[in-house]
């Protein structure tokens, strides 16, 4: 697996240099390079009917494997979006939350393609826990990146 910033072109540039034939992005875009470069929710929909037929499995038994965690989006406004990426206090509190996660659950901070806002967004294997380090990496947003 890899991460890549968000958006299927980063989606695909990662894919070609893996040499990955599928990719896709957590909004749900699924990219299968043989047959398109962005993400296909028709083309994505064949696919899995395509595999309910060959298995004889019904949607419910594939998408079974499939462990769900709770998820927190908080949107932080006001902010510099554009050091999102840069500034290294806050890119220590990600990885040290991300630690502390362990194999549990993600973090993923997003700068807003429209608005001047950072989106903090985070797996965890409880909502209590995924509301408090997204809250605690909120912060960290405000304080780094205010304008």
């Amino acid at each position: 697996m890899r991460q890549t910033k968000v958006g299927d072109r980063y989606v695909l540039e990662a894919m070609k240099v893996s040499g990955y034939s599928l990719g896709g992005e957590q909004s749900g875009h699924v990219i299968m390079s043989e047959y398109a470069t962005t993400g296909d929710g028709i083309l994505t929909a064949l696919h899995v009917l395509e595999r309910m037929a060959v298995t004889g499995r019904s949607l419910q038994e594939l998408a079974g494997v499939v462990s769900r965690l709770p998820q927190v989006l908080l949107n932080v406004p006001n902010v510099d979006k554009a050091r999102a990426d840069e500034d290294a206090v806050l890119a220590a509190a990600v990885a040290e939350e991300e630690a502390i996660l362990g194999d549990t659950g993600r973090v993923l901070l997003r700068p807003s393609g429209t608005e001047p806002l950072v989106r903090v967004m985070v797996e965890a294997g409880t909502y209590d826990e995924a509301h408090a380090v997204a809250g605690r990496l909120a912060e960290v947003v405000r304080a780094q990146l205010s304008l």
